[in-house]
């Protein structure tokens, strides 16, 4: 660990608290990254939705991870643009739709088992960026 004199600590704060939100920034693009990945790959088949062969296409290249710039900081979302993501995820059941037929669609996570992941990736990163601010 290094020493700081207390003379320095200010400065070293205020340097700190101007290159946060860049710092930030880069590390949630690579969490947003890594995000998309483990959901595209939990959705390449069971338990997750079968989606290399379906009528489903361009399924997993729908999803997507879009950042914004906030104050001493950042954000990111990931989302897919098609229709069918929350139906993949949650399934149907027992639905009529308005001409009458009827579903059973089970669900096929494959979002929810990469939060986890997504959490742990988002705690690491966050470590980096304020390990960098205050080398």
């Amino acid at each position: 660990m290094t020493t700081v004199d207390l003379d320095q600590l200010g400065d070293r704060l205020d340097a700190a608290a101007d290159a946060i939100g860049p710092a930030i920034e880069r590390r949630m693009k690579h969490v947003g990254t890594l995000g998309v990945g483990k959901i595209k790959a939990n959705a390449s088949g069971r338990p997750g939705p079968m989606v290399r062969n379906s009528a489903v296409p361009n399924y997993r290249d729908s999803w997507k991870d879009a950042h914004h710039p906030i104050p001493h900081g950042a954000m990111c979302t990931i989302g897919t643009t098609k229709p069918q993501g929350r139906r993949l995820e949650f399934g149907y059941w027992d639905m009529t739709d308005s001409i009458g037929r009827h579903f059973f669609q089970p669900a096929y996570p494959h979002v929810q088992p990469a939060l986890p992941f997504i959490g742990a990736v988002l705690r690491e990163q966050m470590g980096l960026a304020v390990e960098e601010v205050l080398a």
